[in-house]
């Protein structure tokens, strides 16, 4: 009797050893981002996943733009759908370390009432420096079983420094537009060749308002994050170049979405600004302008927090900006000495766009506080905008003002769609193609110049504009 309680009782315990077991592995499955980096801080965000890869995706896909998973069953449980990462509490830390220093933060908690989510101030940076970091997570605070991810970054110059900087943006994905089967995205993978020193993001970076699932609860709007940040092109690219991300409507609620907007099922504009910002961490207004060396200065705008309501009369009070950040960009403009200035819009400065639109500064629907904004930038010297929203690349020269504009196409050619008129009069290219922006400035003998190149998802240029300043 004795030696069949042992038995028993030691398969008791081996079956409890090996539930801890498998409650202690934490993986960094949504990898991490550098966010918000300045020359001398930054916030590190990640989230604590409890499995090692995401669902495998199963379910095949139309053949046509957005490529809608077939036969999708939007009821299941989230934890059972294509690309799902299940969270995992814990605790994380960053090291981070340069050839003269190396800082440690405390642990911080990631728990369920976050989504997993962690944000990690960095501060006391030195400018022009590169770093390596390192995320450690455990699922408790005894644990001698640490989960690791790292790589690399390198902060700003300061103002005074004329150095070369490059970047890359892009604007418009989802899930399942993915045109690598393993990797995700193409578009990750290119400009991961490219090694910029950051990346801008200009909005829909989830579509929360298509199927596969739809995002009708929070708890489906926060699957899209954990799916979309999942793939491999994307957990690798932003482990060696630091993010800026700026919110569009469908990373909040539903198609030109602002915050009069029904709820999309049970999912209200106020939770979906929430879940926006558990995975897009700001030190304080989602309004805000960063230096990159004595050659540029980058503007990221806010257009959903502070939007008036599309189809009200245009007029003075009509705004997309808001009274408040149209003060802050016109004095911070006015103080800049910057040689290049990029203002970086999620939606149309100068387009043009399609007659059916009424959401974006390019149509009649914002015709007033479009002329102020154009009016505005044409005034200063060596400014330009990069717009998101649009599923097609163009450059295009406001007839005006000759203020000129850079759309970045979708990160997939499947998720192309929209426009159909040709090349217009404002075009100087237009290319129904995916892809990304990339941003160049650097001097050559002495003088200033600034590139901006259209890439293709492959990577392959497809058009440029070089800009140059006689000293």
């Amino acid at each position: 009797m004795k030696q069949l309680f042992y038995i028993y009782f030691t398969s008791l315990l081996a079956v409890a050893s090996f539930q801890l077991s498998y409650a202690q592995e934490v993986y960094f499955t949504n990898g991490f981002r550098i966010s918000e980096l300045t020359s001398t801080d930054a916030i590190v965000w990640t989230r604590l996943c409890g499995q090692k890869k995401p669902n495998p995706v199963v379910h095949q896909r139309k053949p046509k733009v957005f490529r809608h998973p077939i036969n999708f069953d939007e009821n299941m449980p989230v934890d059972e759908m294509d690309g799902a990462v299940r969270g995992a509490d814990g605790y994380v830390r960053v090291i981070v370390e340069s050839d003269q220093s190396s800082e440690t933060s405390e642990w911080l908690v990631a728990e369920a009432k976050e989504d997993h989510t962690v944000h990690i101030p960095l501060e006391g940076l030195t400018p022009d420096t590169q770093y390596t970091i390192k995320l450690e997570g455990k699922a408790q605070q005894s644990d001698e079983n640490i989960a690791t991810i790292s790589g690399i970054f390198r902060t700003p110059p300061a103002d005074t420094v004329a150095a070369p900087v490059s970047f890359t943006s892009s604007t418009c994905q989802y899930f399942w537009s993915y045109d690598d089967s393993v990797a995700g995205f193409k578009t990750y993978l290119s400009m991961a060749e490219l090694a910029p020193d950051f990346f801008v993001q200009t909005g829909d970076y989830v579509y929360y308002d298509k199927p596969g699932p739809s995002a009708t609860n929070p708890e489906k709007a926060r699957h899209k994050w954990h799916a979309i940040n999942g793939w491999p092109s994307l957990v690798n690219f932003f482990r060696e170049t630091p993010t800026y991300f700026i919110k569009d409507d469908h990373d909040l609620l539903s198609d030109d979405s602002h915050a009069q907007t029904s709820d999309y099922g049970e999912l209200s504009y106020a939770e979906g600004l929430v879940i926006w910002e558990e995975n897009v961490p700001m030190k304080e207004l989602p309004y805000r302008t960063v230096r990159w060396g004595k050659d540029l200065q980058v503007w990221l705008l806010e257009g959903r927090e502070y939007r008036s309501a599309n189809q009200a009369p245009d007029g003075e009070g009509k705004t997309i900006l808001g009274q408040q950040q149209k003060h802050w960009l016109t004095q911070t403009l006015s103080e800049s000495d910057a040689t290049f200035k990029v203002v970086i819009s999620a939606t149309p400065v100068v387009g043009p766009d399609r007659k059916n639109k009424t959401d974006n500064h390019s149509n009649a629907s914002f015709q007033t506080e479009g002329e102020w904004l154009r009016n505005l930038l044409s005034q200063h010297e060596n400014t330009y905008v990069i717009n998101g929203d649009r599923h097609w690349q163009y450059v295009s020269q406001d007839s005006v003002t000759q203020l000129m504009e850079f759309g970045s196409g979708p990160v997939s050619d499947s998720h192309v769609q929209g426009w159909k008129s040709g090349k217009q009069p404002q075009h100087r290219y237009l290319n129904l193609i995916g892809g990304f922006l990339g941003v160049e400035v650097k001097r050559e003998e002495g003088q200033p110049q600034l590139t901006f190149t259209h890439y293709d998802v492959n990577g392959e240029a497809r058009n440029t504009e070089l800009f140059k300043i006689d000293n």
